[in-house]
């Protein structure tokens, strides 16, 4: 089984919703996928989660599919979106001082892709 995580950096909806969709179309093809919100697009939360928002329900079936393995904590804690990480319940990466780690995605032979 190949074995990709996402890591989204960008406070971008276009580039955003190319990490989305790529990872429900991995996870639909067998590969084990994970996606790492980090940098500037941990910004991005608190308008996924607004049902009007036309990123809503794409972002929920990741979220439902349980694809997103962690939140910068650090960056979402610079970015003033620590409150609405942990409303969703999404699971903060921070074993880097705060950050997400590279290389244990590698020591766990994932394939990283960053966006």
């Amino acid at each position: 089984m190949k074995k990709v995580v996402l890591f989204a950096f960008k406070e971008d909806f276009m580039c955003f919703i190319h990490v989305l969709l790529n990872a429900l179309d991995m996870k639909e093809k067998g590969y084990n996928v994970k996606i790492i919100i980090e940098g500037a697009s941990t910004k991005l939360i608190p308008e996924l989660t607004k049902k009007e928002s036309h990123m809503y329900s794409l972002y929920q079936k990741v979220k439902e599919k349980g694809l997103i393995d962690g939140v910068c904590k650090a960056c979402s804690a610079k970015m003033n979106v620590l409150k609405a990480v942990k409303k969703e319940a999404l699971p903060f990466a921070d074993e880097m001082s705060g950050h997400p780690s590279f290389s244990r995605y590698l020591n766990e032979g994932y394939q990283i892709i960053t966006f």
